[in-house]
């Protein structure tokens, strides 16, 4: 497995296995389904209601923990300094650890910045305490990027954002890079959310991104894939099948050529799948995080 180095020095595998929206019943077998085909990242989140499953699916893998990079983020219920330093609690309660590898905010929330300032805050007391390698956001624009770096101590090491050949978010990206912030795509295959409520048909079944596959012997999922790692974006697919999560991880031994690149290039709609950030508003967006 490839890895990227974050700007504090610790290494994050290239390709990770994400849990969202999979129930928390199917968790441990998808996550002990990853672990088997040599993922060593897991990316959850409180507001999944998986996390305890991910914990259970790590500690039941033989897979020593020092070798499972995990990942979680903070719910905007659980947003303010205090209340994020207790949201870590809960996190690492249900996961059955005392530290995590890396822990995000889950959405920028301008609507509550001073919250969403406090609850940065206490993931850099959790940082400087030992209790999380290291810290990022989610879903942060380069507006939302750029008032955080004034007050912030931490440069955020992750930005977790949507990241497709139909959203590709360019410029939040090369902000990123020019401030030492590793680009982290979710759904970066397109994925359920992007066709179900955008308008587009998926991007499994585009014919550009199948032109390249079968050139290459290869699935459009796997050309995604190879398309961002190429890029040099940290990429965290995911599946409840277990040949589905066997083949994402599969990705390493094909490059694709600058004519490729610039074929899904062109695919660009500037049009994202999930929630704008201005658009996350309460009630509609609350959820109380349980207890650990």
């Amino acid at each position: 497995m490839d890895t990227y180095t974050l700007n504090n020095g610790v290494e994050i595998p290239a390709l990770g296995f994400g849990v969202f929206q999979t129930p928390p019943d199917e968790t441990r077998d998808a996550v002990r389904a990853a672990l088997d085909a040599g993922y060593r990242h897991i990316d959850t989140a409180a507001a999944y209601g998986n996390e305890r499953g991910v914990g259970e699916a790590v500690w039941a893998s033989g897979v020593d923990r020092s070798e499972v990079f995990l990942e979680t983020k903070i719910w905007l219920n659980d947003y303010g300094y205090d209340e994020t330093l207790h949201g870590f609690e809960k996190s690492a309660g249900k996961l059955g650890v005392d530290t995590v590898d890396l822990l995000i905010l889950h959405q920028a929330w301008p609507a509550e910045w001073e919250r969403t300032l406090g609850a940065y805050r206490a993931l850099e007391t959790l940082l400087g305490d030992g209790r999380v390698r290291a810290i990022g956001v989610s879903n942060f624009m380069v507006e939302h990027l750029t008032r955080l770096l004034d007050v912030a101590t931490v440069v955020p090491a992750i930005n977790q954002i949507e990241v497709h050949p139909y959203f590709q978010q360019r410029e939040v990206q090369a902000f990123g890079a020019e401030h030492g912030i590793l680009t982290q795509a979710w759904a970066p295959i397109g994925g359920i959310t992007f066709y179900r409520d955008s308008g587009h048909t998926s991007t499994l079944e585009d014919p550009v991104i199948g032109e390249v596959a079968a050139a290459h012997g290869r699935t459009p999922a796997q050309v995604m894939l190879r398309w961002a790692l190429q890029q040099g974006r940290q990429v965290i697919p995911k599946s409840t099948k277990p040949a589905r999560i066997a083949e994402n991880i599969d990705v390493f031994d094909f490059d694709l050529t600058a004519e490729e690149f610039a074929a899904i290039d062109g695919l660009e709609t500037g049009r994202r799948g999930g929630p704008a950030p201005e658009d996350v508003l309460f009630p509609a967006f609350s959820r109380e995080i349980p207890e650990a």
